[in-house]
């Protein structure tokens, strides 16, 4: 294993459909995303279902806030784009020694099978066309198709073989809002095969309203026996919704990290200063609710608080959150890593170590190195 001492947990890369189309089967070719110009100059990613991608936030690090325009990208002049020789120089210059590698590619608006064909595809290519070139370094995360538990259990063994360093979890397994027995064989999958599952913000989940559940008690009363509120959407009140809150106290109440107990999964790009409310909250919440949840829902007791769930499994990812950071304490500083979020706006590329000096400023050399290298290549397996 080389050694580490900066690593971002946290970046992403950008790779077009003209690229990874090699590796998708003949028939599905003609119908990924193309890369169109728009009558403002930038480029936009049209996809099968008719939606136009343009703009956003990201890829615009390195540029002053006055030259930022969220209507326009332009994908050959922004950082973050090109050969994976040229993502190791950008490493470089910003005292970078690897990074974990996001991205969300695949397409919109594709049946069942062309989808899962992309998510292979696009594994395939990550993997052998980028991240072999330095595969100490450019450490890719592999997507999943989510079209079915037995379908992601498949692809996760691919990007295991294919020596990806996780897995991008974009809602559960089963595709419902809400842990279900089916995800068992996910997670259990996921321990067997020691992979990294990973969150990116959070999962895509209908948010709830009142009155609905956001999860499967086992007893769920009708008319006016029915509880107007959640226990579980209670209990995530004091996070942040994009953040993973929500999914996270699903997984608590519904037992998964009961049944499996060396399960963790990382939230990346959520910044931590609102995860000890959180957690203080949760508990406090619980505390008061729990029993009428029992005797009316059906709800099995906790074998701990809440909070204590929270610090055993979850990884949480900061990339600018000088708050976050005097309370690491409270979070626990062996499962919190830095990620640079580069190329996203909020990115400090290429003066990440200036930001890193500022922030850690009177942090003890030892949790540096914890936020910065060892949490990461631990939760990664990068000795592997």
């Amino acid at each position: 294993m080389r050694s580490y001492n900066c690593v971002s947990a946290d970046s992403h890369v950008q790779i077009l459909a003209e690229q990874y189309a090699p590796y998708v089967p003949k028939q599905y070719r003609d119908r990924l995303p193309k890369l169109v110009k728009l009558p403002n100059g930038g480029d936009g990613t049209l996809h099968e279902d008719g939606t136009v991608i343009y703009g956003g936030t990201a890829h615009f690090c390195g540029h002053a806030p006055e030259e930022f325009d969220p209507t326009i990208l332009r994908h050959d002049q922004e950082a973050g784009h090109g050969s994976p020789e040229h993502r190791l120089h950008e490493q470089d210059v910003d005292g970078v020694d690897a990074e974990i590698l996001f991205s969300f590619g695949g397409g919109r608006g594709h049946d069942r099978e062309m989808a899962i064909a992309v998510a292979g595809a696009y594994n395939t290519y990550l993997a052998e066309a980028f991240c072999s070139v330095a595969p100490d370094r450019l450490l890719g995360i592999g997507i999943l198709a989510n079209r079915g538990v037995e379908e992601d259990i498949s692809e996760m063994e691919h990007c295991l073989k294919l020596g990806l360093r996780g897995v991008l979890l974009g809602m559960y397994p089963s595709g419902e809002r809400y842990p279900t027995p089916d995800d068992d064989r996910f997670w259990a999958a996921a321990v067997d095969l020691n992979m990294p599952v990973t969150v990116h913000t959070s999962m895509s989940i209908r948010q709830g309203v009142r009155g609905q559940f956001m999860i499967k008690y086992p007893i769920e009363p009708e008319g006016y026996d029915r509880p107007p509120i959640c226990l579980v959407d209670r209990m995530s009140r004091y996070g942040t919704r994009h953040c993973g809150c929500l999914e996270l106290t699903q997984m608590i109440m519904t037992g998964v990290f009961d049944r499996f107990p060396t399960l963790k999964i990382y939230w990346a790009e959520n910044q931590i200063g609102w995860i000890p409310i959180f957690m203080e909250q949760m508990d406090m919440i619980y505390e008061a609710n729990h029993l009428w949840a029992q005797r009316l829902l059906g709800l099995k007791p906790l074998a701990g608080r809440p909070s204590e769930y929270v610090r055993e499994h979850a990884y949480w990812g900061f990339f600018d959150d000088p708050i976050g950071v005097r309370l690491r304490g409270d979070i626990g500083v062996d499962h919190i890593m830095w990620g640079s979020d580069f190329p996203h706006e909020v990115s400090r590329w290429p003066h990440s170590q200036e930001l890193l000096n500022q922030q850690l400023a009177g942090v003890h050399e030892e949790e540096k190195r914890k936020m910065l290298a060892e949490n990461v290549a631990r939760f990664f397996h990068l000795d592997r």
